[in-house]
């Protein structure tokens, strides 16, 4: 079965056809929400769409099941929260994922990045910035072409993905030297009939000189958080990163909400694990180690359903490893490699190991019944 690769995500002003409706990705500054903001949505999501909510790995929120007919009325209510930008333009730009455990001086380089990209060039859609400005990267696994990231030191990293080294960069010209390195990406033919990305440049060969040349290598990367308490408040997950619209209010009653790209969103200020119903509020949750997409019939392009099997394997998944199940072999849910990777096909499964949806398989045509038999998985 073929898929269409349409080279852009969706967003508010311009939602992506899926197979329950409109899909529109609400993109919230610097990834926080206020508790207005996180209810309102709540509120739109029951009022214009299905009432489901998604999100996603580049920690934006998502409202399915909207309609052509009810899309304008969620733009006007979205609007009057401060969700909407001006154009389709500028929202596209806007592609920054902050960290969830940001202070105030990594949200004050988010606000001087996005004021700069708005004079800046004309960038692929998927193209993104990423704010990792810890002591150590907590966002290693997190997709973005151009990264902020802190030395051992403490020095702050300007680094283009699919290079181990950064450029040092000060806090007060972090955004410009952003904007430098995103138009040396134009300048050296990164872009390529509108779409294009920086490891896709670097592996070609080429690299930024002068003030953006790769120096130093990052601090040790830290391993994906999983569900607690931390300073900033309570991480809690959700089952392939889907939740009600109920939920969403209900956490948005206990205080600001920061959204981030693990499917899990951070509860400013709390002390103690909110006890809501399906929330995964504990350490160790298979459900954490299995990425599915939506699956047929939700995505047009999926060859079947995939969350029920991945519901089914989830415990089956070892300590420590992942398992991802696709719809098709785009591999929107998860398109890093995976230990496993699960693709369906109109003839069953193909099976990956330590790849992507589009890499070779190691097995083909394999039944959904017969999955939970496989050396892998057992």
């Amino acid at each position: 079965m073929s898929f269409t690769v349409k080279g852009w995500c969706p967003g508010a002003l311009r939602p992506m056809q899926s197979g329950d409706g409109l899909v529109v990705r609400v993109r919230p500054v610097a990834g926080r929400l206020t508790q207005v903001q996180a209810a309102g949505i709540a509120q739109a999501a029951r009022a214009h769409g299905n009432g489901l909510i998604d999100l996603s790995g580049r920690a934006n929120v998502q409202l399915r099941g909207v309609t052509p007919e009810s899309h304008p009325a969620l733009i006007a209510d979205l609007a009057q929260l401060g969700l909407i930008d001006p154009d389709i333009e500028t929202e596209a730009r806007r592609n920054i994922i902050v960290t969830p455990f940001a202070n105030a001086a990594t949200y004050a380089l988010a606000e001087s990045l996005q004021a700069a990209l708005a004079a800046g060039p004309e960038l692929p859609g998927k193209f993104g910035f990423l704010l990792d400005c810890g002591s150590a990267p907590v966002m290693a696994d997190t997709q973005a072409d151009i990264r902020f990231e802190r030395a051992p030191d403490g020095q702050l990293l300007l680094r283009c993905a699919g290079c181990d080294l950064g450029a040092p960069v000060t806090e007060g010209r972090a955004a410009e030297a952003a904007l430098d390195l995103a138009e040396w990406f134009v300048r050296a033919g990164g872009v390529v009939d509108g779409r294009g990305r920086m490891a896709r440049l670097i592996a070609s060969g080429v690299s930024p000189e002068g003030t953006l040349r790769p120096l130093i290598a990052p601090a040790r990367a830290l391993s994906r958080p999983e569900p607690g308490l931390t300073v900033q408040g309570a991480l809690v997950g959700f089952e392939f990163g889907q939740m009600h619209a109920e939920t969403l209010a209900a956490l948005a009653s206990l205080g600001p909400i920061r959204v981030t790209p693990w499917r899990m969103l951070l509860i400013e200020g709390l002390s103690t694990l909110p006890g809501l119903p399906d929330l995964i509020t504990e350490a160790g949750d298979p459900r954490l180690r299995v990425f599915a997409c939506t699956g047929a019939p939700g995505c047009p392009q999926a060859a079947r359903s995939t969350r029920e099997i991945a519901r089914v394997l989830a415990p089956r998944v070892a300590a420590g490893q992942t398992l991802h199940v696709s719809g098709c072999a785009k591999g929107c849910a998860w398109p890093a490699p995976a230990d496993l990777t699960l693709i369906a096909t109109l003839e069953g499964f193909d099976l990956v190991r330590d790849g992507r949806a589009s890499d070779h398989p190691a097995h083909t045509r394999i039944s959904p019944a017969a999955l939970p038999d496989l050396p892998e998985f057992s």
